[in-house]
């Protein structure tokens, strides 16, 4: 990220949407840190001081009302439905509010820009040994891939038929702590946690059964997620307004390696096992790839964050000894 882009922010109105979420809960702190003014909106939010509000139910007039109200610079969409939850659920939260964003945005005497966070899963199948760039054509294979590009859609209407500032940051599989406990690398780290309290209480782990990890994925630290959030808060409109910009590491990983390293880690003896799942074939695509350069060229921003590094804080709340001890 642009070293002056904190500077940049400081004193800007920002509105998280989803903003008690695992990528929103970041977001904000970071906004925070750069001097913004931020309002963290949430359906049931923990602390009385964020701005509660259920955005499945809100209508454009009730979003506009509220927009209206703080007039904000930046707007950040980190809602939205990825796990647990079934493809009508993924589309109320992933497409039909985005829609309804849009509509509320456009309405306004002083439109903010909107930063939608979108994801890898939008493409589909990449090709192998290559990176896929933001002109390629989306075919998502799964039912999150297929509602979150209707998500981007509406924002890329939004900004070609009315003008809105918007850009749609597709972001890679991202980790770091608190990754959610639906995700695979989340189940792996509180199996990792119960592994390591068996342990300390001389009994023998569980083994961790998973299904073949065949998959290559592009993953992205969480911390380098929210460090182009904030680089495409502050970068010139012409540049990005309109755009769809790939944010992950350029490089597809193999989950197989990632997971026995995350194991390893954790300095946790527990044997991984893959296994056939009693279960039907995954449809997601094997191969993910990000090309990653007009990240580069528009926010001057790239990936700088291990994949160690991005594993080592995931584990730390679930195995802090082990983590924080090893070299």
């Amino acid at each position: 990220m642009r070293t002056t882009d904190h500077v940049a922010a400081a004193g800007l109105r920002v509105v998280v949407l989803g903003g008690t979420g695992y990528l929103g809960r970041h977001i904000g702190e970071a906004f925070l840190a750069d001097g913004a003014q931020v309002h963290l909106v949430s359906r049931n939010p923990a602390d009385p001081r964020l701005v509660r509000m259920d955005l499945l139910t809100a209508g454009p007039a009730e979003l506009t009302a509220f927009f209206g109200s703080l007039g904000p610079d930046v707007v950040v969409n980190a809602a939205g439905r990825a796990w647990r939850a079934d493809e009508a659920e993924m589309t109320a939260g992933n497409a039909d509010l985005v829609l309804r964003v849009t509509e509320s945005l456009v309405g306004l005497p002083r439109p903010p820009r909107l930063i939608q966070l979108g994801t890898v899963h939008e493409y589909g199948a990449g090709t192998q040994g290559a990176g896929t760039p933001e002109e390629q054509e989306p075919a998502p294979v799964t039912p999150y891939g297929r509602t979150k590009l209707l998500g981007t859609q509406a924002v890329l209407r939004a900004a070609a038929d009315h003008g809105l500032d918007g850009v749609v940051l597709r972001l890679g599989n991202v980790i770091g702590a608190g990754v959610p406990a639906g995700s695979l690398f989340g189940m792996v780290a509180a199996h990792l946690g119960a592994a390591a309290r068996a342990e300390s209480l001389g009994e023998k782990p569980d083994e961790l059964r998973l299904p073949p990890l065949r998959a290559h994925r592009d993953v992205v630290d969480l911390h380098d997620a929210v460090d182009a959030v904030r680089a495409a808060a502050t970068a010139p409109a012409a540049d990005v307004s309109g755009q769809v910009v790939n944010i992950g590491r350029g490089e597809a990983v193999p989950m197989d390696a990632l997971i026995h390293r995350m194991v390893e880690l954790s300095g946790v003896d527990l044997p991984v096992v893959e296994t056939v799942p009693d279960q039907p074939t995954r449809t997601d695509a094997q191969w993910q790839q990000l090309d990653v350069s007009r990240a580069q060229r528009l926010l001057g921003w790239q990936p700088r964050r291990t994949l160690d590094a991005s594993l080592r804080d995931l584990l730390a709340a679930a195995v802090p000894a082990p983590v924080n001890g090893r070299k």
